[in-house]
């Protein structure tokens, strides 16, 4: 068996004990790699993240374990890689992470090993304590993996090539700092619903995921909706009631209430159904707690304004694009900012 069908084989044993934690299932047996010890450890580490984080609920985590656990499979990740060429050479591979939501680093973490690839990964203070039980328990599936990782606690260290995503702030740290090697930057973005007026009341429901799901956090929430002139609010507000309880998370909650506040006094008009603010406008990037919506005469429009924003939009939800509810279940070939990560991987 060749060094990349036993990662995959670990991997895939690593995907059975996240789906099943994310499915909030007991122990089931030694089938699933693990004792029962370890198990418990990890689904204790995934309760005691709201202690470090408060945005990273144990749902949240949960979510994030579950979506990964449905892609991690031998027969998905050998389709994934098929099409690449493993690193005979490996090269080190610095991955600055972000840490807007749980394990946001986690698909630059896989491909940089699905390549061959070695990986020194600069963990985000808001989530640093997820991927190292995760590596912990790789490594236990497929102990030749250890000398591929490095996960730095202070200083990048020497590098051959660097992922990193932030904001346009960390844009000019990194240019500065990383520019002179090959180089893989992303900045924010966010994403975008597109409504036609005919959906039904379980497509509006399942939008609500899109948007709240990770509180907004993410860069596939939806921040902004698209919307036919005679579009009725209302039913937008009807499907997504569901979601109040959002705004029992104090931190939500402090946004909501600021946000409100803010355009009040400002005596700007705008909508609120008491967990979600929205205010009509052509920007994408909504405050956390709002959304944006901006109303189009014919889908000509709709493609104009897409295409003209295509650089800051991560995704795009809609009856003849991503279907509604699937903007926070990416695929393995579904790739920030739209780069080939594993082809960019190959040319370093």
């Amino acid at each position: 068996m060749t060094k990349q069908a036993e990662l995959i084989k670990a991997f895939d044993t690593l995907g059975k004990v996240m789906f099943a934690i994310g499915d909030s299932k007991p122990w089931g047996g030694y089938e699933l790699g693990v004792t029962e010890e370890e198990y418990q450890l990890l689904v204790s580490n995934v309760k005691r993240q709201f202690q470090w984080n408060g945005w990273f609920t144990e749902a949240a985590v949960l979510h994030v374990f579950k979506s990964w656990g449905e892609q991690l499979t031998k027969d998905q990740l050998t389709t994934f890689t098929s099409q690449y060429q493993w690193a005979e050479s490996p090269k080190r591979v610095g991955v600055i992470m972000a840490g807007n939501i749980p394990l946001v680093g986690f698909h630059d973490f896989l491909c940089v090993l699905l390549s061959g690839n070695k990986i020194t990964a600069k963990l985000s203070s808001d989530d640093k304590t997820l991927l190292p039980s995760l590596v912990q328990m790789l490594i236990k599936f497929y102990p030749p993996i250890e000398e591929y990782i490095t996960i730095a606690l202070a200083k990048l260290g020497e590098v051959d090539a660097i992922i990193a995503t932030g904001s346009g702030n960390t844009m000019r740290y990194f240019e500065s700092y990383f520019g002179h090697l090959p180089h893989l930057f992303r900045k924010n973005r966010t994403s975008v619903a597109v409504l036609t007026g005919n959906e039904s009341k379980e497509e509006l429901i399942a939008l609500g995921s899109d948007i709240f799901t990770h509180y907004g956090l993410g860069c596939r929430n939806v921040s902004q909706l698209l919307l036919p002139q005679d579009f009725d609010l209302n039913r937008f507000f009807e499907s997504v009631i569901s979601y109040g309880d959002i705004v029992n998370h104090h931190k939500y909650a402090n946004n909501y209430d600021y946000n409100k506040a803010i355009y009040l006094m400002n005596l700007e008009q705008i909508l609120d159904n008491g967990f979600v603010l929205l205010k009509e406008s052509n920007e994408l990037f909504s405050p956390l707690a709002m959304l944006f919506y901006h109303r189009y005469q014919d889908i000509s429009e709709v493609n104009d304004y897409l295409d003209s924003r295509k650089d800051d939009i991560q995704a795009v939800v809609g009856q003849n694009y991503l279907p509604f509810g699937t903007a926070q279940c990416p695929q393995l070939a579904d790739y920030a900012d739209g780069v080939d990560t594993m082809r960019w991987l190959e040319g370093i």
